[in-house]
């Protein structure tokens, strides 16, 4: 691992974002898995509120055709394996890399104002299912060509994919949708990663299947820049987020949840280094 190098970098690229206007404070939401009214099950950890140089930042979307309930009038998708998901995967950047991060997330809305843009590194999960308006896609293909990173997850099949796809043509109806070589920088700025499988959610315990639907094969594939950089990282017919969220179950086999941390520190490490 190469971590002279990139912790210069990384912070010379954070700081070029700058602060565009005043960070919003962190909130706890209600999710689909998790009470986090229940303190006992999700007490906050002590760097909760601390001015830190990164967080994983989750993208909450409007859904269509919500297979996970409705709250305060909006769908619960974006919220699956939130926050313990997020919370693992956090303690693992904090013990992988010498990130200065906090150990919870931050929620950010493409909502118009400036707040997403403190944010360089956004995480969707359930694409499949996402129901973006014509301004948020307008918001989202700024933050992207001003240098912002997405990675989604945990979506699988034709019909999530086009819902996917459908969506993320708004964004970009001029790009392409592209497999990423083996040979890309992401597959590498820490962990070489050539040999990469299916990652599959929890679902596996129950059915005995590492696909659902007919997602088959894991593809991994990006949007570029115009300077070669990816701006969106697709993990389609996987789950990394469960393999976090489950990280700490010995039920869990290690080598998919090994993989989504490694996967995981190199797209952190690339959003800040390209």
């Amino acid at each position: 691992m190469r971590f002279s190098t990139f912790t210069v970098v990384a912070f010379v690229s954070l700081g070029a974002w700058g602060v565009l206007s005043a960070q919003r404070p962190f909130r706890q939401y209600q999710g689909r898995e998790y009470n986090l009214n229940d303190r006992d099950e999700f007490p906050l950890p002590a760097d909760w509120d601390q001015k830190t140089e990164w967080t994983r930042a989750r993208l909450r979307y409007p859904a269509t055709g919500s297979l996970h309930g409705w709250v305060d009038g909006g769908p619960l998708n974006w919220t699956i394996d939130y926050p313990r998901s997020d919370r693992h995967l956090l303690q693992g950047i904090r013990r992988l890399t010498l990130i200065d991060t906090r150990s919870v997330e931050q929620v950010v809305d493409l909502d118009g104002t400036d707040d997403v843009y403190n944010w360089p590194m956004m995480y969707a999960v359930e694409p499949g299912h996402w129901d973006l308006t014509d301004d948020m896609a307008v918001q989202l293909r700024d933050f992207l060509l001003r240098g912002g990173f997405l990675m989604v997850d945990d979506f699988h099949g034709t019909l999530e994919w086009n819902v996917f796809r459908r969506n993320m043509d708004k964004v970009f109806p001029d790009r392409k949708i592209v497999d990423i070589d083996n040979k890309d920088p992401i597959f590498h700025v820490i962990y070489d990663l050539e040999d990469r499988f299916q990652v599959p959610g929890w679902q596996w315990s129950v059915s005995g299947k590492t696909y659902e639907y007919d997602g088959f094969e894991p593809e991994w594939r990006a949007i570029y820049d115009d300077n070669g950089r990816v701006m969106v990282a697709i993990c389609h017919n996987m789950d990394l987020g469960d393999a976090w969220e489950w990280s700490d179950d010995p039920r869990y086999p290690e080598k998919w949840a090994g993989l989504a941390y490694r996967i995981a520190v190199n797209y952190v490490m690339y959003d800040l280094t390209h």
